[in-house]
């Protein structure tokens, strides 16, 4: 681990400098420098009540209705965030043509709203700034979906099939994207330089790709407020801000 932000920064950026085929694995730590909280941090809304399981959502009226409850709830902080310093390092990095792809656990859309293409990131855990249809998939706009539930706590259903509409995020319960995590492997594999962003690295198997990584022969950095266990095989650890570190290192401001 170096000692401050500035040595941090210079030595991420002779990594960058040498590197031409970065990847990115961001967690809830680089948007919460964008004040959305980290939901599973004590304090945070699993904490403080019980996940609803995907099985339970689709067989249960009442189920689908709290969990749009929620999700009204959790809107208010996705709306008031914007991307922050470490998000537009990312998307400059991607302009440049070194960053190959950002692979996130995060739901927010923070990383296509700096200026990233879709197409680069890969969305382990889907994207709550929509919702679509569990049938058909027909994608849907949350603004008049929230406003109907605001008014009357009326549940959506797809006007094509008739079927289910959800926040087009990954519940509990419910499976991993399979080709998010066969590109999420690929990309892995390929890499000189992996590098991890806000997350403790204890959710599987989306956390087992850094090791991957690692064990492919890329260089491994690891910027995260707290320890991870992965800290020790990695080549450069950074316990301090995301958007201090790796924009200093990108020069984005």
């Amino acid at each position: 681990m170096v000692s401050s932000t500035a040595d941090a920064s210079a030595r991420l950026a002779t990594l960058i400098a040498h590197s031409q085929r970065i990847v990115a694995f961001t967690g809830a730590g680089i948007s919460t420098e964008s004040g959305i909280p980290d939901f599973r941090s004590p304090g945070g809304i699993w904490s403080r009540m019980q996940p609803i399981d995907f099985r339970d959502f689709l067989s249960s009226a009442d189920m689908r209705r709290e969990a749009w409850r929620r999700k009204a709830v959790i809107d208010r902080d996705f709306q008031q965030a914007a991307p922050n310093r470490g998000h537009r390092a990312l998307a400059a990095l991607v302009k440049r043509g070194v960053m190959n792809a950002i692979i996130t656990q995060n739901i927010d859309g923070l990383h296509q709203a700096s200026g990233v293409p879709g197409d680069k990131v890969i969305e382990l855990h889907g994207n709550g700034t929509y919702a679509a249809c569990l049938d058909c998939g027909l994608r849907y706009e949350l603004a008049p979906i929230m406003a109907a539930f605001t008014r009357d706590e009326t549940l959506p259903e797809c006007d094509a099939c008739g079927g289910i509409i959800k926040s087009a995020t990954i519940s509990f319960g419910q499976s991993m994207p399979q080709a998010a995590m066969a590109r999420a492997q690929a990309e892995s594999v390929a890499c000189d330089l992996f590098i991890v962003l806000g997350s403790s690295l204890v959710v599987y198997p989306a956390a087992g790709f850094p090791a991957l990584a690692k064990r492919r022969g890329a260089k491994l950095v690891i910027i995260n407020r707290e320890a991870t266990d992965q800290d020790v095989s990695a080549d450069l650890v950074v316990h301090d801000e995301i958007g201090a570190t790796l924009g200093e290192a990108v020069g984005v401001a």
